[in-house]
């Protein structure tokens, strides 16, 4: 019996390519919650499927540097639609906005109105989500693509952010310290994410609780760059402090 379940599930994640816990207990409705973490677990050591935080991808999808995107995607859904939510009350109308890769960002492009606005973005993937939209004028950095973020970095990435007056950027970041401050995982990235912080008249950082503790190779800056932290209303109070007692308005 558990075999034939296990073979279920496994043939319901392939299909699907991306699951949650919920979806699942709602295909096996018979047995509990630690069962079919016990089946994934299973499932996983076999090679079929790859774990994340509250469900499953396929495990051939997960394999590719895209697909890691899309796992990061799954991940934290509630706080980023939350984080965008509130971003959403610091755009107007006719206005100049830059977004920066990643996840954060890209869940922020699926919820914008369509208004008449300039937005700039150094990631493809959120351009063709704006495609959507009729009203906004989308404009797309050059560069270098990195396919695990969806980025693009580079020379050309960088003249051309040099050459715009950037009224707001919103920017995503990989990890914080109080020790090291913002950072991230590759070079290229940094330079794209410290000029945007340099640049920008208004900067805002949005980054869920999960990032703090998170420490990556390249610091990109502190709360001293940054005028507004948009976060998911769980941060350790002592970020919180450390955030305000630099200008830095939290959300």
């Amino acid at each position: 019996m558990n075999q034939i379940r296990r073979e279920r599930i496994r043939d319901f994640i392939l299909q699907k390519r991306i699951v949650t816990i919920r979806e699942i207990s709602q295909l096996v409705p018979d047995v509990s919650s630690m069962t079919i973490h016990r089946d994934l677990e299973k499932l996983e050591q076999e090679g079929e499927i790859v774990r994340i935080r509250g469900g499953a991808v396929a495990g051939s999808q997960h394999s590719g540097s895209e697909t890691k995107f899309e796992t990061r995607l799954q991940s934290h859904v509630k706080e980023k639609r939350l984080m965008a939510q509130k971003a959403l009350d610091l755009i107007e109308p006719d206005s100049y906005v830059l977004l920066d890769a990643g996840t954060s960002n890209l869940v922020l492009a699926q919820m914008l109105p369509d208004i008449e606005m300039n937005i700039f973005t150094t990631a493809p993937n959120i351009a063709l989500e704006l495609t959507r939209l009729v009203n906004p004028t989308i404009h797309m950095c050059g560069g270098t693509l990195n396919r695990s973020n969806q980025a693009v970095s580079g020379p050309s990435t960088l003249a051309m952010l040099q050459e715009l007056n950037i009224a707001t950027a919103f920017i995503g970041v990989s990890g914080f310290t109080l020790e090291n401050g913002f950072s991230c995982g590759k070079e290229e990235e940094r330079q794209v994410k410290h000029l945007l912080l340099e640049k920008a008249k208004r900067r805002i950082v949005l980054m869920d609780s999960s990032k703090v503790g998170e420490i990556f190779p390249y610091k990109i800056g502190d709360f001293s760059q940054v005028d507004v932290l948009i976060s998911d209303g769980n941060l350790p109070q002592e970020v919180v402090e450390m955030a305000r007692k630099a200008g830095t308005t939290v959300l």
